[in-house]
């Protein structure tokens, strides 16, 4: 498992990190910002976060994920601070004997980090800063 709170994602070392002789399929996830949100022009997202509590909330599920897919390896990074757009900012990966259990195992991963890990997202515009997700 590679499972970390970064402060950039190098999506090149993902596929190295998945890579597994028993694997017949990679699957592999990367959020990034968006220009637009609402028809409004993002500057940049800025992302926060309860670390240690994030960590173990994120090797939990990537837990679950290997024991019902049966995973070889299993990626999750999410980035922290300032990213503006295009930048990566969460990636998540799944390598199995077959290409079925991957897919759905990154599906889960990610929709499972953002409703389970304290991570909080404020979306930045020209004119105003909007918390997306509840913030302490």
């Amino acid at each position: 498992m590679y499972i970390e709170i970064v402060d950039e994602i190098d999506t090149a070392q993902v596929y190295k990190d998945l890579s597994d002789a028993g694997s017949g399929g990679i699957c592999v996830f990367v959020g990034a910002v968006r220009e637009f949100t609402n028809n409004e022009a993002v500057v940049s997202l800025e992302f926060e976060t309860y670390k240690s509590m994030a960590l173990k909330e994120m090797e939990k599920i990537a837990a679950e994920a290997i024991e019902k897919w049966q995973l070889n390896k299993v990626v999750m990074r999410h980035a922290v601070g300032l990213k503006k757009v295009e930048e990566p900012v969460v990636v998540v990966g799944a390598s199995s004997a077959h290409r079925d259990a991957c897919f759905e195992a990154c599906r889960f991963l990610i929709d499972t980090l953002k409703e389970r890990v304290p991570i909080w997202k404020k979306e930045v515009f020209s004119n105003k800063s909007v918390w997306v997700s509840a913030h302490p």
